[in-house]
């Protein structure tokens, strides 16, 4: 095993999620932490019994748009109103909630942000509320890929793990099959990534084991630790909500990784391995292939 130092590529886009399943926010910089991006994915939705709530269960939480500033949380959703949550208020309710196996207390943003889910979400026999992540109770991610002790990664509301990296050319690729099945193309947010990367070759990304950038402060490295698994979630139009089954029919066909037990998938989650505190902006990196 050892590592090829591959030509230099660019980091195109970053996006955040600062409610999990809840809408993209587009961002030119983000700040690393050793979880992944500062704001990204450090709110849930759960129902009364704690549980997270995602576009599996109920699509039209890809509406709902939050907008984030140092003190603020606003959120918009389609016919209603907007509400803004003041994040400056100490909040001192916490409440248990669980995120796949993962049961860990986090912080209740109030009743005024759950009166205002309730509303738009509508759906019946549930009340919802909406979650910060509590720093004292962080996720760890599965030691199988990040390994333990001085490697040990721990991540906020993410699936698994910090970062999710995805391929503009593997992109592509499957737009090309999409087409060809008579269907319509997708777009990056189908897949939800963090980071967009470009000038690779398709599915390059599998067999990468390291991005290197250097920032003004030192250098940013990223572990790629393991093949993104993918659920119905990449069906969901982000823009709509409408389902398109097909999608994962065509993935199927060629996206099922023998290393992974035969399971569909689609790009790449990483870790923070250096440069917690660091801007991430995009331009050019450096990556490795693990042969």
């Amino acid at each position: 095993m050892g590592n090829v130092t591959a030509p230099t590529s660019i980091l195109t886009e970053i996006f955040v999620y600062p409610i999990k399943s809840c809408a993209a926010v587009p961002v030119q910089t983000a700040q690393l932490t050793e979880l992944g991006l500062q704001t990204d994915r450090r709110w849930v939705i759960v129902d009364q019994t704690g549980m997270f709530q995602t576009q599996r269960q109920i699509p039209h939480l890809v509406w709902i748009e939050p907008e984030l500033t140092d003190q603020s949380m606003t959120l918009r959703a389609p016919s209603q109103p907007a509400i803004t949550i003041d994040l400056a208020d100490e909040i001192s309710h916490t409440r248990k909630v669980t995120v796949w196996r993962d049961t860990v207390s986090a912080l209740d943003m109030g009743d005024a942000a759950a009166q205002w889910l309730d509303a738009f979400l509508q759906v019946p026999g549930k009340q919802f509320r909406l979650v910060q992540f509590d720093p004292r109770h962080p996720r760890i991610c599965d030691e199988t890929w990040t390994g333990s002790g001085e490697r040990q990664s721990r991540h906020p509301f993410t699936d698994g793990f910090g970062l999710n990296i995805l391929s503009r050319r593997s992109l592509d690729d499957l737009n090309q099959r999409l087409e060809q099945a008579g269907l319509e193309a997708v777009s990056a947010l189908h897949f939800r990534p963090n980071l967009v990367i470009d000038g690779v070759p398709a599915h390059e990304e599998d067999s990468m084991s390291t991005i290197r950038l250097d920032r003004p402060g030192g250098q940013i490295l990223l572990e790629m630790v393991k093949p993104c698994t993918r659920c119905q979630i990449p069906e969901i139009n982000p823009y709509t909500a409408i389902r398109e089954p097909r999608i994962t029919d065509v993935l199927a066909h060629y996206r099922r990784l023998e290393r992974m037990d035969h399971a569909i998938c689609f790009g790449m989650n990483a870790v923070v391995r250096e440069g917690n505190g660091l801007l991430l902006e995009p331009g050019p990196f450096v990556y490795d292939l693990d042969f």
